[in-house]
């Protein structure tokens, strides 16, 4: 009866090198050379394809099930708590869970076949990607942070969209995280402030050209010196700033929140998280300590450039993490801003004169401050303004309407003649 024989190209390559040992074309230390095998071994193949033939060179346990297979009961198992619970998960992410909270330890390829089989999680397609050059990671931790915002529905449907501000250390990878309304001047503040109170100043931050870190206007693009709120807090604390021409050129947030995406929504589900006072505090104490020390890598160098903040610059950072406006001073030593108007007073900490130029602070959950020559001025809010009494561009009545002109009907005399007749006959009546 005939009968196929799978081999692999090694076995092939095996049975080749026999056989011409069986037909006294090699000895056995050339054969064992070649094969990378001990002498004893090649006589012992000779043996089984003089007895067997070919197939003396395939594995006895070829086509039997492992020894080491997954019981069954042990497969419905799994298949069942995953589609329970788990049902979106990644193999990855599902297998984690289940030695987490469930105690059964099996390895990734395992869950992921059983996933497969089941019809629980199917592998994507591999997308043609455009050629981009490998960019080597920074060697120092503190040397580049890559920061960005992501709008997404982080509680699903127990909030509405909100944003995840997060940084990850080119170097080592590491993260810092928080939750917030949006990805504005002040959100982006008070992750900063945090990140350098806690870490030290970076040496550089790695941004896109979103509008809260770069001027995107044709006319402000021109002069180097106009400077977005975050800018110019970062010039002051002599931090670089590097904008991203593209989301692939700081890939390595964007990767981050691809991870975050598919790791942090399940976890803040299996945990009931869905406000952002909870979700921030859940980050700080319980996920990002487990995330960092799973995906963290070692720098290639030990320095660290980050700077501690001396005593000095501890003092200035509510002065340096306020937003700030250029306002001059009136003739009667007032400072119009937002719609009101401040009186500045008579005792001051240094000289005031008129078209001075002040810096407006606007710090954050404090009232406006005024500063000049680095001294803080003193000064009261006057009164609103009294409005004007119909004040309506349609209802002005000290305007003279404007007076409309004549229109003869079509059977005026006027219309009824030439202008040359018209003369004549003006003419005759004054004879």
């Amino acid at each position: 009866m005939d009968m196929n024989i799978t081999m692999s190209l090694t076995e092939i390559k095996k049975y080749d090198i026999i056989k011409k040992v069986m037909g006294k074309e090699l000895n056995g230390s050339e054969a064992a050379e070649m094969l990378g095998l001990t002498v004893r071994h090649v006589r012992r193949l000779k043996r089984k394809v003089d007895h067997d033939g070919i197939k003396g060179l395939i594995h006895g346990n070829r086509g039997k099930p492992s020894n080491r297979r997954i019981p069954d009961n042990e497969k419905s198992k799994i298949a069942d708590l995953i589609r329970e619970h788990y049902s979106d998960f990644g193999p990855l992410l599902a297998t984690e869970k289940l030695a987490e909270r469930h105690k059964i330890n099996r390895d990734k390829s395992t869950v992921r076949s059983i996933m497969i089989k089941e019809g629980i999680w199917t592998p994507e397609a591999k997308k043609k990607e455009t050629h981009r050059e490998w960019r080597q990671r920074k060697a120092c931790k503190g040397e580049m942070i890559q920061y960005d915002g992501s709008y997404d529905h982080w509680f699903e449907d127990r909030g509405g969209e909100v944003c995840l501000l997060a940084s990850i250390d080119d170097a080592d990878s590491n993260v810092r995280a928080r939750f917030d309304e949006h990805e504005g001047v002040e959100p982006t503040f008070n992750f900063w402030r945090g990140y350098i109170e806690h870490y030290g100043k970076p040496n550089s931050i790695y941004v896109d050209k979103f509008s809260t870190y770069s001027m995107n206007h044709k006319l402000a693009k021109e002069n180097p010196d106009t400077l977005t709120q975050f800018e110019r807090a970062m010039k002051e604390l002599n931090i670089g700033i590097i904008h991203a021409h593209s989301p692939q050129a700081k890939g390595r947030v964007e990767k981050l929140f691809k991870t975050l995406q598919d790791r942090l929504i399940k976890e803040l589900r299996l945990n009931g998280i869905s406000t952002i006072k909870e979700a921030n505090e859940f980050l700080e104490k319980v996920f990002l300590p487990k995330f960092n020390a799973k995906f963290m890598v070692e720098p290639r160098s030990k320095a660290d450039l980050h700077k501690k903040l001396n005593e000095q610059e501890k003092n200035k950072l509510d002065q340096v993490f306020s937003r700030q406006y250029r306002r001059v001073v009136g003739n009667d030593f007032t400072v119009s801003h937002k719609k009101n108007c401040y009186q500045l007073g008579k005792i001051q900490p240094t000289t005031i004169y008129k078209q001075d130029i002040v810096i407006v602070e606007e710090q954050i959950g404090q009232a406006i401050r005024f500063r000049l020559r680095g001294k803080y001025l003193n000064y009261k809010l006057l009164p609103e303004k009294p409005k004007k009494i119909n004040s309506s561009k349609n209802n002005l009545q000290w305007v003279i309407p404007r007076s409309t002109a004549h229109i003869p009907p079509a059977n005026h005399p006027w219309r009824q003649i030439s202008n040359i007749e018209y003369l004549k006959k003006l003419t005759k009546v004054s004879k």
